[in-house]
């Protein structure tokens, strides 16, 4: 699949992204609960600057590792892919809901806080079910950009509503229902790159 800009078939992966990424970090992601103890201690604008620029940098590993994958044969990369989607599905069923832990305010440069921010999520959380969905798009699809593109609105919009309704976001979306919703998700990616492998 092109990873151009013109056609439908780009934004298809794009949308197909967010979605899968999306449920998926809702669902086993904890770094909701981090965005929203950073959102207590900083000012909220600088904590969206530095959850832009960590999701965007992590997904751009996600999707450069699945990209070498691609190099391999293509029957490999469907299996690659087929298990990566199915260990996320696994990964999301047995995820436990963190317990939420308050954090204490603080006033500091906004340099600083930034940096606090974009280590904080930068440097944790590797090989969550979000990754390992946008690693297994490219790899599904043979592009990068738009899984990259997708995924990084997904967690966008998580750190988003995560820093805008805080923690009652899980008690609006009862933690049962998403981990059921992404599993899915995840399980119908993996069958549909094993429909591909069996048909090549």
């Amino acid at each position: 699949m092109s990873g151009g800009l013109i056609g439908p078939q780009f934004w298809y992966v794009v949308l197909l992204a967010y979605w899968t990424v999306l449920i998926a970090e809702l669902v086993g992601d904890r770094s909701m609960y981090t965005v929203t103890s950073l959102t207590l201690r900083y000012r909220p604008v600088i904590v969206l600057f530095a959850l832009v620029m960590a999701f965007a940098a992590k997904m751009l590993v996600a999707v450069l590792l699945g990209s070498i994958i691609v190099q391999f044969h293509s029957r490999w990369t469907d299996g690659l892919s087929a298990a990566a989607f199915f260990l996320s599905a696994i990964l999301i069923w047995f995820d436990e809901p963190p317990v939420a832990t308050a954090a204490a305010s603080a006033n500091v440069h906004w340099p600083r806080a930034a940096a606090v921010c974009f280590a904080s999520m930068f440097l944790t959380e590797w090989a969550d079910p979000g990754q390992i969905a946008a690693a297994a798009l490219t790899v599904k699809t043979h592009s990068m950009l738009a899984p990259w593109l997708g995924g990084t609105l997904a967690l966008t919009t998580k750190g988003s509503l995560a820093m805008t309704v805080g923690m009652k976001l899980r008690d609006r979306l009862p933690h049962g229902i998403l981990r059921i919703l992404a599993s899915a998700s995840c399980l119908l990616l993996g069958f549909l790159a094993l429909v591909g492998l069996a048909f090549r």
